[in-house]
């Protein structure tokens, strides 16, 4: 009988001011809200069970509390190839303002002025992925929304600006894989967040 094909676990952290504000948060190091807290212990509780080979977190503190608080903060390894997307210039902006000065700017295809391009963060990505498959068991990363999404492009074999099209929540749990073999990479789970609608009950 074959063994099961690694799967790659993928929690956004929680949330945080700026994810309230909708504020782009690079590395600006912010705390979780009471209520990220909350969202971070939920998530916790829908991993609870599963088995992690390895567990990485981004640098910045809201990822590494949401790693601690969803119980696996002593297994856990920083890698800081999993930091959020530097915004350099944008740091600290609202999508709308940017839009102001440039309305035609996109993200996935532009990059920032001052902090990182498409190619660049793509390029971290890459290294984590190749990381990743070099380990042949399921692993949990905790990071943050953009990197997470080129991350899922990119295991995809798409380009970094393919992170477009998937949206992340705070919390959320997502799930890449495979179909039949390694050759066939796949979105198993995207955006769950069912665990935070139990916790609001």
């Amino acid at each position: 009988m074959t063994e099961p094909l690694p799967l790659l676990y993928i929690g956004r952290h929680g949330e945080t001011a700026w994810t309230l504000s909708g504020q782009h948060t690079g590395r600006t190091d912010l705390p979780l809200t009471e209520n990220g807290e909350r969202q971070a212990m939920a998530l916790g509780r829908r991993l609870h069970g599963l088995d992690f080979v390895k567990v990485l977190t981004s640098p910045s503190q809201r990822a590494v509390r949401t790693c601690e608080l969803a119980g696996f903060g002593a297994l856990s390894e920083i890698d800081p190839d999993l930091a959020e997307w530097d915004y350099g210039d944008y740091e600290g902006r609202r999508t709308a303002e940017i839009l102001a000065q440039r309305p035609d700017w996109q993200l996935f295809r532009d990059g920032c002025p001052g902090g990182e391009t498409p190619e660049a963060i793509g390029a971290r990505a890459d290294r984590v992925i190749a990381r990743l498959r070099a380990i042949g068991g399921n692993v949990l990363v905790v990071s943050s929304a953009h990197f997470s999404r080129v991350l899922t492009a990119r295991w995809l074999g798409l380009p970094p600006a393919g992170g477009r099209y998937w949206w992340l929540g705070t919390a959320s749990l997502s799930i890449l894989g495979y179909e039949h073999n390694f050759g066939e990479p796949v979105i198993r789970l995207w955006n769950d967040t069912s665990h935070l609608a139990a916790q609001a009950r």
